[in-house]
């Protein structure tokens, strides 16, 4: 097998699609990585504050889930099953539901869906169609849920809905995100529309909700705005989603970003870290009464990961069967706050943004985030932004990473800041 040598990246600019974006920002070619931390092919070694986009909770290449899946590949163990039983299935729903639904007290059937995330936006909002036999789905302001038609209709940013080429992205009423619009009450907006017969909105199938907007600028929702678009949601007849793909499965701190906060939602999509470690695996829960599906009505040829089953059982029983990592990612995500509180001090009028491991600021420019996070790669961090004009410089570590891999990640991150802001003020080694 043939591999890139030196840093050459011709192969790529010659070869792949323009569609590749994250490469242009970190312009090199990377070929190990362990824990946090990413190695190219000069040897060079970068802290990642990427995490896959919060595919990578547990950091790269985790040995205990390295190991099951090795052993689970040496014993020619399936690979690939459709969605027929398996052992490594039954083992994977097994801990699912003794380690993360009965203890929070959930009732859900897993749907297993396509193997990405957007296959689980897809699945919950035809459900829904199919639940209450209406069209329209009501999602928010700088939402992301994903690049496929329906999950795109859904998304409200305008550069990635005019990859869809004029194609139509119908049904769907875009609402505004709590906060959207200033000190206006925006669920006082919302229901004023559901409720005027002349605003010219169908009666929705359901409400889609990221608790925590990951591509959208890492807007937080509160517990009361959310349970807001819940009672809204089963006063008129709707469903309600929590889309939970980048800020679940302990981003946030608890394996659910909704922890706590009384919601009692219809469904729930995963992906991301959903496998555990890296691996393409997507699911839908859903309420046992809604479970109305048809044999086959909606499928897919990659319908669960086999070897994402083994490698999520590991995750689930090696994270989550005490809640002592939950405690470590909150305390590490108070050291966050604290450290992009200091940062953010630097830049008149920027806004520290997100909830727990998912935060990040808003320099105010897309230009200035864009010159950080370019600083950053520099120096041997990978990190990336986000938000509607990509304003919000965003740490995405992952949840194992060493207190003091964190910090000179976070000091790096200091002294670009400093630079690109014109502050001489050069953070400590």
């Amino acid at each position: 097998m043939t591999t890139a040598k030196a840093a050459d990246t011709t192969i790529f600019t010659r070869r792949e699609s323009e569609a590749r974006s994250y490469c242009r920002s970190f312009p090199t070619v990377f070929t190990k990585a362990s824990g946090a931390i990413m190695t190219d092919v000069q040897g060079r070694e970068y802290i990642d504050f990427l995490a896959g986009c919060s595919s990578l909770n547990y950091g790269h290449n985790d040995p205990d889930m390295k190991s099951a899946l090795i052993d689970h590949i040496s014993r020619d163990g399936i690979a690939h099953g459709l969605d027929m039983y398996t052992d490594t299935k039954a083992a994977f729903l097994e801990a699912f539901e003794n380690l993360i639904l009965r203890p929070r007290g959930m009732d859900y059937k897993v749907m297993m869906t396509g193997p990405t995330g957007t296959n689980a936006v897809e699945a919950a909002i035809k459900l829904a169609r199919k639940v209450t036999g209406r069209r329209n789905i009501v999602a928010f302001t700088n939402a992301f849920h994903g690049m496929t038609m329906g999950s795109l209709a859904l998304t409200g940013n305008t550069a990635k809905r005019e990859g869809a080429g004029g194609g139509s992205l119908a049904d769907v009423t875009h609402m505004p995100f709590e906060n959207a619009m200033g000190d206006n009450n925006t669920l006082e907006y919302i229901e004023w529309v559901l409720e005027n017969p002349s605003s010219g909105m169908d009666d929705p199938a359901a409400f889609i909700v990221e608790p925590v907007q990951g591509e959208g600028g890492l807007n937080a929702a509160s517990a009361e705005w959310l349970q807001g678009v819940e009672r809204l949601a089963r006063k008129h007849g709707a469903l309600f989603i929590i889309d939970d793909i980048q800020s679940g499965i302990g981003r946030t701190g608890p394996y659910f970003s909704t922890e706590g906060m009384g919601l009692n939602p219809d469904m729930i999509t995963q992906a991301k870290s959903f496998s555990g470690m890296g691996l393409p695996f997507a699911a839908l829960l859903i309420r046992p009464d809604h479970d109305i599906w048809k044999p086959a009505e909606h499928n897919g040829t990659f319908r669960g990961n086999t070897h994402a089953f083994v490698t999520a059982r590991v995750a689930l029983e090696k994270f989550w069967s005490d809640d002592a990592f939950q405690k470590e990612t909150l305390r590490k995500a108070k050291y966050l706050e604290d450290r992009l509180t200091e940062i953010s001090a630097q830049i008149p009028g920027s806004a520290l943004k997100g909830r727990g491991m998912m935060r990040g600021i808003d320099v105010g420019s897309g230009e200035l985030a864009s010159d950080i996070c370019a600083r950053c790669f520099d120096a041997g961090l990978i990190i990336e932004t986000s938000g509607a004009h990509d304003e919000v410089v965003k740490v995405l570590a992952p949840l194992t990473i060493p207190d003091a891999v964190f910090a000179k990640g976070l000091n790096i991150l200091e002294s670009a800041v400093s630079a690109a802001t014109g502050n001489n003020q050069i953070a400590a080694e």
